[in-house]
């Protein structure tokens, strides 16, 4: 917060002096308040700042005589430029900036990967045996925990570990050869 871009040191009028007082008096209170309410936007909070402090001077609220009973006014104004900003963003639909079209066409893209990924996996997935190949699509495909492909194909849950292993590592290179990288 740059103090000395209100009013200066050698304000000629005494409105002026009285509006560089008032921010010299205020403003850090009133900045830290409106941070607050704005989620730590400090840019915003200088734009509300210097609104209020505008509308205090075009208001000639500038005296600050009784204490500080121009004090709680310029919160209350603040608190309303920050509402009505928020509302006016709400209101507005909201803006797009041009670049939405290249994330469409990146989404296209994955689709589309993902598309023949899976043909890549179809086609590798036929090279297992057929043992491999039935515990895979019971657990992987199916979504099934161990215990229940062991109990749809009828054969013991160790079965069912070992099987899972021994598929996966016979489809690692059976991937790899199809050009896919393989982590797991």
């Amino acid at each position: 917060m740059n103090v000395s871009a209100i009013g200066s040191a050698c304000a000629v009028s005494p409105e002026e002096r009285a509006l560089r007082d008032l921010y010299l008096k205020h403003g850090p209170a009133l900045y830290s308040y409106v941070v607050r309410l704005l989620d730590g936007d400090a840019h915003r909070a200088e734009d509300i700042l210097q609104e209020t402090l505008l509308r205090c001077w075009k208001s000639k609220n500038l005296t600050d005589g009784e204490g500080m009973a121009v004090r709680p006014w310029m919160f209350r104004v603040a608190r309303n430029l920050v509402i009505d900003a928020h509302r006016t963003r709400k209101a507005r639909p909201s803006e797009i900036d041009g670049t939405s079209w290249l994330n469409d066409m990146s989404a296209e893209a994955d689709d589309i990967d993902r598309m023949l990924s899976s043909m890549v996996v179809r086609d590798a997935l036929q090279e297992l045996s057929p043992a491999h190949r039935e515990v895979l699509e019971a657990t992987f495909f199916a979504d099934c925990t161990t215990q229940q492909a062991a109990d749809e194909l009828g054969i013991p849950r160790g079965t069912v570990k070992s099987r899972v292993y021994y598929a996966l590592r016979s489809l690692k290179p059976a991937l790899q050869q199809r050009g896919l990288a393989v982590h797991y």
